[in-house]
């Protein structure tokens, strides 16, 4: 089961919630169910080895974004 991050379109509170394919999820402060899904930037594991990367980016140019291996460097 995946877990989503979401924001409560009533009372704006952000929150992440382990959700199946079938529930629908709620706001733990005011239990609306209209909710804004939002977009999470995956982590690894603790203790995992880094990340490899297929940026081949100029190491002058900005990172590629926000998993770029030169952000870890």
């Amino acid at each position: 089961m995946p877990i989503y991050e979401y924001r409560c379109s009533q009372c704006d509170h952000e929150f992440e919630v382990l959700i199946d394919a079938d529930d629908t999820p709620s706001c733990p402060v005011c239990h609306e169910q209209k909710l804004e899904r939002l977009w999470s930037v995956p982590s690894k594991p603790r203790g995992a080895t880094p990340l490899k990367t297929a940026c081949m980016a100029d190491p002058s140019t900005p990172p590629c974004g926000p998993m770029c291996s030169r952000f870890n460097a």
